[in-house]
């Protein structure tokens, strides 16, 4: 069963460019050094030999789980982001009730998420709580360190 990411231009060409980078670059420098190591003769006391073919398991892996992200993601358009409630790729300004301070998150993918920049994973408690809220709603939202209760200001794109 795949999970259906939905992802901005952005995000998606950053996935695309990451897989193209593992494929055209990083797949050819584990060859090589397969290649080198197996020049060196015995395979099977052969340190790097054993080290080049781990690092092409965990490669291939990668690339393949990149691909299965990229093949099940489908691009939003911000501009059709419905504002009258909060879903994926809307920017919401919450304030926690308790000491009235404001934050402001965009809620997007996970493999978008950047909590230095602002995105939170739709995956996180807090975007599941917000998640179908419209504005001046308020929120018990269950996080790791108890319950907090936000209220929801403004929703934006």
């Amino acid at each position: 069963m795949s999970n259906v990411s939905y992802l901005t231009p952005e995000g998606m060409k950053k996935l695309k460019d990451e897989l193209d980078q593992l494929i055209n670059i990083e797949r050819p420098n584990i060859s090589k050094m397969i290649a080198e190591a197996r020049d060196k003769g015995d395979l099977s006391e052969n340190a790097e030999y054993d080290a080049a073919k781990d690092a092409q398991g965990m490669l291939e892996l990668k690339i393949s789980k990149l691909e299965e992200v990229v093949r099940n993601s489908r691009i939003l358009d911000e501009s059709r982001v419905d504002i009258s409630k909060v879903q994926i790729l809307s920017k919401v300004t919450i304030k926690n009730i308790k000491n009235g301070t404001k934050m402001q998150y965009m809620i997007v993918s996970e493999s978008e998420a950047d909590l230095k920049a602002g995105k939170i994973s739709i995956n996180t408690p807090i975007a599941k709580g917000l998640v179908g809220k419209t504005v001046g709603d308020s929120v018990e939202i269950s996080v790791p360190s108890g319950t907090m209760s936000f209220e929801i200001v403004e929703i934006s794109r």
